[in-house]
Parts: C-alpha cells; sequence; structure tokens
C-alpha cells in the first residue's frame, strides 16, 4: 500500500441480493412457490439494503412480471434500492420479453447495471470491450437516457484501468467490478496465498482508479461467505450484489439467517482492513 491509496476513506458496502435463483426454482414447477415478492420482503427484514433482478430474454428465471411486483416491493421502503441489470443492447421477443431497454424505460429504477451478456449465455462472466468505438457511442446514448430519468448507471466492467477510464468518459455513474477471477483465485489458493494476494491487489487497484476519476464501485460475481470478508477489505466498494451463493447457502440457514450471515462477513471486512 502507499499513502495515495491510503488516503481513500474506507468504507463498508451496502448488500444487494439478486433474486434471480428464486424465481428460478418457481420455474422448475408450475405455480407460485416459492413467492418471489415474499423472498423479497424475508431478505430486506434480515437487513439488505437492496434487490438486484437479472432479467433474461428468454425468462429462465425473472420475468417483466417479476421485475414489476419486485418494484412496486422497493418503492414502499424508500431506503431500499432496486438495481436491474442486463443487456441495453437486447430487443423485444415472441415470448413476451419487452426488452431490456423498454424494462428500464416502464420501471425506472435506482440504478440499471448494464452487462454484455447474449441471449445463450449461462451467466455473466466478463466486462465490456470499452475500446470499441461502436459500442462505447450505443452505451453513451443509452447511459445519457437512463440519467435524464433519474436512474442511477453502473457499467458491467473486469478490473482493468483503461476500461474504467472509458467507462466514465461516456458518462456512466458507477462500474462493477466481476469478481470472477477473485473467487476462482481464492477458492484455489485460499485467503492467505500470494496468488490471492495479487489478485485482491488488482480490484484495489481497479476500485482506487475508478473513485479518484469520480466513479462509484460496486462489485459482484461468485463472492460468498468465505472471500467476501478480504475482498470488502479493499475499503471503498459501495455496493455487493450477491445472489447464486446466498441463495445456496439459504439451503442450509434459512433465507433470513443467510442475509444476517453475509451482513456480518461484510462488517468483518473493516477490522480485517487495519
Amino acid at each position: 500500500m502507499n499513502s495515495a491509496e491510503d488516503s481513500l476513506a474506507f468504507r463498508l458496502p451496502e448488500l444487494s441480493v439478486n433474486v434471480n435463483k428464486i424465481a428460478w426454482l418457481r420455474n422448475a414447477r408450475d405455480g407460485d412457490r416459492p413467492n418471489i415478492v415474499e423472498a423479497a420482503k424475508v431478505v430486506l427484514d434480515a437487513g439488505a439494503s437492496g434487490i438486484t433482478v437479472h432479467p433474461r430474454p428468454d425468462q429462465r428465471h425473472i420475468g417483466p412480471k417479476d421485475v414489476r411486483a419486485l418494484s412496486a416491493v422497493v418503492s414502499e421502503r424508500p431506503v431500499i434500492e432496486f438495481n436491474i441489470e442486463g443487456n441495453p443492447f437486447t430487443g423485444p421477443r415472441d415470448n413476451g420479453f419487452p426488452g431490456f431497454d423498454s424494462l428500464i424505460q416502464q420501471i425506472r429504477p435506482d440504478q440499471c447495471t448494464l452487462v454484455p451478456d447474449t441471449d445463450t449465455q449461462l451467466t455473466s462472466d466478463h466486462g465490456w470491450n470499452l475500446l470499441d468505438s461502436s459500442t462505447c457511442d450505443r452505451l453513451a446514448h443509452l447511459i445519457a437516457g437512463y440519467r435524464a430519468l433519474g436512474i442511477r448507471v453502473s457499467l458491467f466492467v473486469d478490473p482493468d484501468q483503461t476500461q474504467i477510464t472509458k467507462a466514465k468518459e461516456i458518462g456512466c455513474d458507477r462500474v462493477e467490478l466481476y469478481t470472477g477471477p477473485y473467487a476462482q483465485v481464492f477458492k484455489r489458493s485460499g485467503a492467505d496465498s500470494v496468488a490471492t494476494a495479487d489478485a485482491w491487489q488488482i480490484y484495489r487497484n481497479a476500485a482506487n482508479r475508478a473513485v479518484r476519476i469520480g466513479l462509484g464501485v460496486n462489485a459482484g460475481h461468485d463472492l460468498d461467505l468465505s472471500n467476501l470478508t478480504k475482498f470488502c477489505s479493499i475499503g471503498c466498494v459501495e455496493e455487493v450484489s450477491i445472489g447464486h451463493a446466498l441463495i445456496a447457502d439459504a439451503l442450509v440457514y434459512g433465507l433470513a439467517d443467510t442475509v444476517v450471515r453475509y451482513r456480518k462477513v461484510i462488517a468483518a471486512a473493516e477490522h480485517n482492513a487495519h
């Protein structure tokens, strides 16, 4: 660490819970169990600061009806934020998916996170290539429109400082760091390994760069109860969005208790940072 890095004020991130997998389980059968609205209320009552959804055009889990229902739940709680993730270039489909842009225009969430996933992609596994001028031009136009509606815009990026700089140039408010590579190194090498320390430092440098040029920092993908404390000790991440791991842990601990556990490991990062 150097003095320039240390000058950034330490903060703990808020926890936004991605409820996609609850809808995915519901969709395995006819009916409405588990109920996505009831689950979201449990998550929020347990202390989560936000709800995240990533509606995909094949509607394999969260659908437009769910997005609207969850937006109504969040609107009843002024301090809670609703975050909709997705590829803004995804248009309408014959199955009733209205297109990502249309959904954002209708719902007007607190935050939208723009992700470069394809229709057939299993999960988000890379950030935008902002060195492509055509992509940047299209994103800049959409970002300006969303911000004009009062929506905070975050771009899903790899921990690459050049990409982060471009994200600022095209007008977004935040970046969400894709944390899959960090989680993979942590799982393979352990919390105290040199490899994990090196991976963590890459993310710390990326986050610090974002903050210094005026961007907020979010993070997400494969963060869990094991690796989250160390990651959050970066100290300038504003929000972590967690879905798959948290819902998997809920099968063991229960949904409300799992949210409490995640909040505790986030809080432990402040001690870990000193």
